[in-house]
């Protein structure tokens, strides 16, 4: 069951800094499904220990930040290719009014940081006026 909202459901979770000059690669992929229940964000970040990885919320944006070090000992050695990026990584999303955010949970394995978004009990606004 979808909630109507005032605002556009098709923006929920749009990354925030979409249309705007970003690098064209995001700082990692994520997956976003929705359940009866609530959305599901699932974040790959392989390397990085779940220590260097946090979540927050404010002005209904939730914010996934995370940092890979460069490990030191590999320095010293002649590389002839370095993909793998480190330093901190961000990404953004909007959420609106669908998400109950006092009951966010996340939990972190293998990589993937699983974040669960539970949907909103929506707010009636219609109200019967009794006549006396």
């Amino acid at each position: 069951m979808l909630v109507q909202l005032s605002k556009n459901p098709l923006k929920l979770f749009d990354d925030i800094w979409s249309g705007t000059q970003q690098p064209l690669a995001p700082a990692f992929k994520v997956d976003i499904s929705e359940d009866e229940t609530g959305f599901h964000i699932d974040a790959e970040l392989p390397g990085i220990a779940k220590e260097g990885v946090t979540l927050n919320i404010e002005d209904d944006v939730l914010t996934i930040s995370a940092e890979r070090k460069l490990e030191t000992e590999e320095s010293k050695k002649n590389y002839h290719r370095i993909e793998r990026s480190s330093g901190s990584f961000s990404r953004s999303f909007n959420l609106g009014e669908m998400i109950d955010q006092e009951n966010i949970a996340a939990d972190f394995k293998n990589g993937v940081l699983h974040v669960t978004l539970p949907k909103a009990v929506p707010v009636k606004k219609k109200k019967e006026i009794s006549i006396s």
